[in-house]
């Protein structure tokens, strides 16, 4: 009854379905890049009103990151993810159909709450069903299909555009797309099993064995359920867990420092100025429209064979030098952005140089920072408090998100490219020395190995974290 053909062809099957919830996270913000052109003539936006439709989501996933994460503790991962595939249809058909600027605004915050409940919520559900030599690999199978679903999103909107550019709601049809996969990730959800950590963690610990047992060897099974009994037990025992703790125990206040920013420093690169708006940078830099569209599909195409080298990288390059890479190749990149346009201006060439710098800049992004990012984010908090430390870790990362998809069409339209670029680039200084000082090595620990290491080890040890814990 227990015996299993190949738990690993399961875990695979698991992982495809659950990141189809990363699919539409990376379609839904990626749409916009080629919509916006056309919504704006439809509903009459200027560069703050446009702003404002790009960011509605985004503040409504700050909200949903930390709602969301708070929902898959009480209800459990999987049930969470079933919610919010209905949630992205309903509110994909509100942003199709949406007759004026205030109801698309609504509707496209209403997307963002499903896009920042299915940021924290399939992260945690991957990590916890993923085993601690492979959860790497797994956990960014997430980050690869948020760019599959970004690369989606500019090859439909390059096709939608160059074939139906003068039908004045061609960008309905654009965004009414992203309500497929939401019917997949609905459907696929219903088969799923929910996470064995959570279910440990409402005290079921013969379902979560019969979980294990579906994707790990029998006596693997046994002995992971065994460990993560021990390191419910040990929380368990003490005080339980609230919010407060991340404020007075130092221990969690130092994860939840880190947690804030790492997700800061993956915004603040100005990726999201390129996957939101780089139909208009390419524009700026002096493409038509319809070519803009088709290079913005070499933007997308980067960030998956990026992606997919950073998920080979990941197991044969610790986490913080693979970060610390990523971020000087971009900061470098974003620098050479804003100093070629001051000197090719009016150039022929230079919109090929500006698309040649943001597929170089993406390469760095989604190779080594966004892949390293979400890994870390999933790592680094203990069980019980898994879901609320991502949620407002990942709340940070989507409030700064939010101000990066406010303001830069404003400083395009009122400083111009070189200058907005510039402040990226300091911004971008400002990550490294963060990430050089502060983060940790968590490289080949399980989940409950890294909870020991932050529970024992002062900040002095900030870089010795996988020598420290393999004696654990």
């Amino acid at each position: 009854m227990n015996k299993q053909v190949n738990p690993n062809s399961f875990l695979r099957t698991i992982i495809v379905i659950s990141t189809f919830g990363g699919l539409l996270f990376g379609y839904d913000t990626g749409v916009i890049n080629g919509a916006l052109p056309y919504m704006s003539e439809s509903l009459h936006l200027n560069s703050f009103t446009e702003g404002i439709v790009a960011s509605s989501l985004l503040i409504g996933a700050a909200i949903g990151s930390v709602f969301g994460g708070r929902l898959s503790d009480h209800y459990g991962r999987r049930k969470n993810i079933l919610y919010l595939g209905v949630l992205f249809f309903f509110a994909t058909l509100g942003c199709t159909l949406a007759p004026n600027l205030t109801v698309m605004v609504i509707f496209r915050f209403l997307l963002g709450l499903a896009v920042g409940g299915a940021s924290v919520t399939v992260l945690t559900y991957l990590a916890e069903i993923s085993p601690a030599e492979s959860r790497g690999r797994m956990v960014t199978q997430n980050e690869l299909m948020i760019v599959t679903g970004q690369l989606l999103a500019f090859v439909c909107n390059a096709i939608l555009g160059n074939t139906m550019g003068d039908h004045p709601h061609v960008w309905r049809y654009m965004l009414v797309i992203a309500a497929f996969p939401a019917i997949l990730l609905f459907l696929g959800m219903l088969i799923m099993p929910e996470s064995p950590r959570w279910l440990v963690s409402k005290r079921k610990n013969e379902e979560a064995l019969v979980v294990l047992r579906k994707i790990r060897k029998e006596d693997q099974a046994k002995s992971e359920l065994r460990e993560i009994q021990t390191a419910f037990d040990e929380e368990a025992e003490s005080k339980k867990p609230i919010f407060n703790d991340f404020i007075a125990v130092p221990w969690l206040r130092r994860i939840l420092f880190l947690g804030i920013g790492i997700g800061a420093v993956q915004q603040i690169t100005g990726v999201n100025s390129i996957m939101y708006y780089g139909t208009q940078i390419l524009r700026d830099a002096g493409f038509e429209t319809k070519a803009a569209l088709i290079g913005n599909i070499a933007n997308g195409a980067i960030s998956v064979i990026a992606t997919l080298v950073g998920i080979w990288l990941l197991g044969r390059v610790g986490r913080r030098p693979l970060l610390l890479g990523g971020l000087i190749g971009t900061t470098t990149t974003l620098l050479l952005i804003g100093i070629f346009p001051i000197i090719f201006e009016g150039s022929t060439a230079l919109p090929y140089i500006v698309l040649t710098l943001t597929v170089t800049f993406l390469a760095f992004q989604q190779g080594a920072i966004s892949p390293v990012t979400w890994l870390l984010l999933s790592e680094i908090f203990p069980l019980r408090l898994r879901g609320i430390g991502m949620g407002i870790s990942v709340f940070g990362s989507w409030v700064v998100n939010f101000f990066v998809g406010l303001t830069f069409p404003i400083m395009l339209d009122k400083i111009g490219l070189s200058s907005t670029f510039f402040i990226f680039v300091a911004l971008g200084l400002a990550a490294i020395t963060f990430v050089k000082k502060f983060l940790p090595e968590t490289q080949g620990l399980t989940l409950e190995q890294l909870e020991h290491y932050f529970r024992t080890n002062n900040d002095s040890d900030d870089n010795k974290v996988s020598s420290n814990s393999k004696a654990v």
